[in-house]
């Protein structure tokens, strides 16, 4: 918990630092700093002299301790409204979403109302006497000087989008799959305060300079004119997406911090961790690249939550108590997924040739993209992929929940008994997991006589360094050049340059989550390093792929697939241009 608390707070000040703060910086600074200002206005006292009592006394002007705002407490109201609204929306946004009725995107419309009115209030009291009509029952200490600053913060809150990174995914994964327990709730806090002490530090040094500059003591009804201004401003740039132009001009500095932040995955793990210690300990030597071994990794996780099968008789579902005597792979993927494609080849190699020996494969399909969820996308992705083992459709993330799985791929290696006795995660070390279901196989039945070992090329990639995976939806965009990458619809121009690692945009482009949907001049630059790169791709149309001035059209067609859109024999560095044409949906890039 402590670890948790510690990497929530690192990630929060990282993102608290980050280019995607700038557009709310003035608000913060107008309407939360400057006119939170303990300005004491002035007042006239005698000045004690020693002269003769003729003459008249002096009169001098101090200040005395009389503040219009005495608690200072606006930039701490905004700031904390804010961090509020931010983490009970990145939390709770998706699951409120899924069970009413309404729009992906209303929070954040609601947001920019609300912005828009409380920037009129400041501006025309009459507007803001309205506003607070509905609130005159409800106690208020001193609600003339802290009158809308919490609300401020909420409306703030519902519209900012910080720069995605481990910390935040972990986070908004835990949220839309229903994983908020006691660990989620720490994350989160510790992220949302680290995040807020920057801007909280930023609120209170534009009330220090309002406090120390007699223009602002004279002006504060400008001041408070100039706010809300501010405000309106804001919400108008959000509304249209005109922040992008700031963003874009100045490049995520915080990258490289965020990407030295949890890099041994261990909040994914906390946040979805609830097997036990055996199991626990078996994945984490798996995700250290240990080799696949054979261990005492604690009783097999039931497969919860199934939706449907495939593969199997009548479409009826498997039950591992009623498996028990034979040795069962379960194997975690997700059809659109190109680590677990190449991976799957050499499962697919090893059901067909150990079935008649007891040998059994449980593909466990949960979905990384919502239209994974789709049952009919799913089956025609499997027979893409030559899969005649059972799959069992883990829509709702329970089977994935129980083992406390957090990869694609990654498979349990389970004996006779209904124990694990190995786990590995990602691609490679094929020969070392054939030789551990041999020896179980054996194990289970010595007379059996087991054919020779497979024979399939393992294409896994061996350099040391590659370009790595690229969400390109808002939600996950780690590696979007231009700021901050919103949701909406949207036109972008392609930065000056771009730096190894890092994707931008052209034309228009509509932007959710988790993809991005080409309209007029849609383009996608990508400054990479590998052998090979894979686009997931969805609708129908076409692609247009330039690299060192040489152009190749791919056609797409049906549900959203991988397609391979660069191909080398070896490493390479270099610049690839994607056109796509009107309608083509995009979700993420890999690397071979």
């Amino acid at each position: 918990m402590i670890t948790l608390l510690l990497i929530g707070l690192v990630g929060g000040l990282i993102t608290g630092i980050s280019p995607c703060v700038l557009p709310v910086l003035p608000v913060i600074f107008l309407a939360g700093g400057a006119q939170g200002a303990r300005v004491r206005p002035p007042v006239t006292v005698l000045n004690a002299v020693t002269v003769p009592q003729r003459r008249p006394a002096a009169v001098d002007t101090v200040e005395a301790p009389v503040a219009a705002d005495p608690d200072g407490r606006r930039p701490y109201l905004v700031v904390a409204g804010l961090t509020l609204s931010f983490t009970v929306f990145t939390l709770l946004g998706t699951l409120i979403l899924s069970a009413l009725p309404l729009p992906d995107d209303i929070i954040r419309w609601a947001g920019l109302i609300a912005l828009l009115l409380l920037g009129l209030g400041m501006i025309v009291p009459r507007v803001e006497q309205i506003l607070e009509r509905p609130f005159s029952r409800v106690p208020q200490r001193r609600v003339e000087q802290d009158r809308g600053a919490f609300v401020l913060g909420l409306a703030l809150g519902a519209v900012y989008v910080p720069c995605a990174g481990p910390v935040l995914a972990a986070i908004t994964v835990a949220g839309a799959t229903g994983r908020i327990g006691a660990q989620t709730i720490v994350l989160t806090l510790a992220f949302a305060v680290g995040t807020a002490l920057p801007l909280l530090g930023f609120a209170l040094a534009g009330r220090r300079l309002a406090e120390r500059l007699q223009t602002f003591r004279r002006h504060q009804r400008r001041i408070r004119i100039g706010a809300g201004v501010v405000v309106i401003a804001l919400a108008v740039a959000l509304t249209f997406n005109v922040t992008d132009v700031i963003q874009r001009a100045v490049p995520d500095y915080t990258t490289a911090l965020n990407q030295k932040v949890d890099t041994s995955g261990k909040t994914a793990k906390a946040l979805g961790s609830n097997t036990g210690k055996s199991l626990g300990k078996c994945q984490q030597e798996a995700e250290n690249g240990d080799a696949p071994a054979l261990e005492n990794c604690g009783k097999a996780p039931s497969l919860k939550g199934i939706s449907s099968w495939l593969n199997t008789p009548g479409n009826t579902a498997l039950n591992l108590e009623a498996l028990k005597g034979k040795v069962v792979l379960v194997d975690f993927w997700a059809y659109s997924c190109i680590n677990c494609q190449r991976a799957i080849k050499h499962v697919q190699s090893w059901y067909s040739d150990y079935e008649k020996d007891g040998f059994v494969v449980i593909g466990v399909h949960t979905p990384e993209y919502a239209f994974e969820h789709v049952a009919g996308n799913v089956k025609a992705g499997a027979q893409r992929l030559g899969i005649t083992y059972p799959v069992a459709i883990d829509n709702k993330y329970d089977t994935w929940d129980n083992y406390s799985n957090q990869s694609w791929p990654a498979d349990y290696l389970i004996d006779a008994t209904g124990t694990v006795r190995s786990v590995s995660v990602g691609e490679g070390n094929y020969p070392q997991a054939e030789a551990l279901i041999r020896k179980l196989l054996t194990a289970a039945n010595p007379a059996v006589e087991l054919p020779a070992a497979t024979q399939v090329a393992d294409r896994t990639p061996t350099a040391q360094q590659m370009s790595p995976e690229t969400y390109l939806g808002a939600q996950r965009a780690q590696y979007y050049i231009n700021g901050a990458l919103n949701e909406g619809t949207q036109t972008f121009h392609y930065p000056s340059s771009l730096p190894l690692g890092a994707f931008a945009l052209d034309g228009r482009w509509d932007v959710t989550g988790e993809s991005i949907t080409a309209r007029s001049g849609a383009g996608i630059e990508l400054a990479y390093l590998a052998n090979d790169i894979y686009l997931d791709l969805g609708g129908t149309g076409t692609v247009t792929a330039t690299v060192d001035g040489k152009t190749t059209t791919y056609h797409v067609s049906g549900a959203p697939n991988i397609y391979t859109v660069l191909h080398r024999t070896s490493q390479e560095q270099g610049d690839l241009k994607l056109t796509l044409s009107p309608g083509l949906t995009a979700y993420s890039f890999t690397f071979g």
